[in-house]
């Protein structure tokens, strides 16, 4: 069922019955360690590639969300998962040794919501009873597939953002008991404002995010005080302040007051150098199948947006001198006691 002209509404408010986080060595020092299942020490994961490493955090988060539901992958009727890697490798190889049926998702860093979309679909429709939804990324793979890899030793600008190291699952239910709900969601529009600096991801999506905003907002009659939280993805310190100014500046809308963003509470800004923040799939990705998913779980929040933000360049892109299109993908999250207004 469709609210307004963009935003879907799920009739059977899908549930999330489980969620994982595994992260790298970076992440668990940060304010958000404690919260995650596994910290992993060794950045190669004991694996002879950054790219083997980070296929195995995403087999590993699947792993542990499974043992945590109390299901086998034969009881899992699909999974949407993606990464940044070429072809989607890091999810293809992680998921190979399951018996679950796969789908690949790309949306770059907005990986982890719209995986999740597609997993509510499946499951609101009654075509699934289980589906899963991951995603992944490692600041080393990132680093060499993207920029330059890091025997290069290049200086990183002060715009630019840490890859996170680490994998994020969700498993998506009909389930009906007192579980987090996904209630409605929303699919972004590519959005390019003519950006070219593949330092710069913040500038390059904050205006995703703020139509993205906008326009779920708009279609269901609410306002940013409506939520306890409204997560951006990866926006990072630039892109931060430039969606707080495009969306009072465009749109009139205040969001400050509720808002927060996954890349500025990954890693502590002032002891850890990470620039402008945190990126990358397992940004949004670790702290939803985290902090978030457990505070909705708490009851401690009612009612979130999560805006999962991802810039749609590719590894030849920006060298052919082609601007970075964006993409913004919704989703909102209920504890199950929050009315949907």
């Amino acid at each position: 069922m469709r609210q307004g002209k963009n935003v879907i509404v799920f009739e059977n408010k899908p549930s999330v019955i489980a969620w994982a986080s595994v992260v790298g060595k970076k992440e668990g020092e940060g304010p958000l360690g404690s919260g995650f299942d596994m910290i992993i020490d060794d950045a190669t994961a004991g694996k002879d590639t950054w790219e083997q490493a980070e296929s195995d955090l995403q087999k590993t988060s699947i792993a542990i969300l499974l043992d945590k539901a109390g299901v086998s992958d034969t009881q899992i009727d699909a999974v949407y998962a993606g990464d940044l890697l070429n072809q989607c490798s890091g999810a293809g190889f992680g998921l190979r040794g399951y018996e679950i049926p796969f789908s690949g998702v790309y949306g770059a860093c907005s990986t982890s919501v719209l995986s999740m979309i597609n997993a509510a679909i499946g499951v609101n429709s009654g075509a699934f009873n289980k589906a899963v939804s991951s995603t992944s990324s490692h600041f080393c793979s990132a680093e060499k597939q993207f920029r330059y890899p890091l025997e290069y030793g290049g200086q990183r600008t002060p715009t630019s953002q840490w890859t996170v190291t680490g994998a994020g699952s969700a498993l998506v239910s009909n389930n009906t008991g007192n579980y987090p709900r996904i209630e409605k969601a929303i699919l972004g529009k590519i959005v390019d404002k003519g950006v070219t600096d593949a330092n710069n991801m913040g500038a390059a999506m904050a205006p995703a995010a703020a139509q993205t905003i906008y326009e779920f907002l708009t279609d269901t009659n609410t306002t940013p005080e409506n939520y306890d939280l409204i997560l951006t993805g990866d926006l990072g310190m630039v892109g931060t302040s430039l969606l707080y100014e495009l969306l009072e500046n465009e749109y009139g809308i205040d969001i400050k007051s509720v808002h927060n963003d996954s890349g500025l509470m990954m890693y502590d800004l002032e002891e850890q150098d990470v620039h402008a923040g945190g990126s990358g799939c397992a940004c949004c990705g670790t702290v939803l199948c985290s902090k978030i998913l457990n505070e909705l779980n708490s009851g401690k929040l009612n009612k979130v947006l999560v805006v999962a933000t991802g810039a749609l360049l590719s590894t030849v892109s920006s060298f052919q001198g082609e601007s970075i299109p964006s993409i913004a993908h919704g989703v909102l999250l209920t504890s199950g006691r929050a009315d949907d207004e």
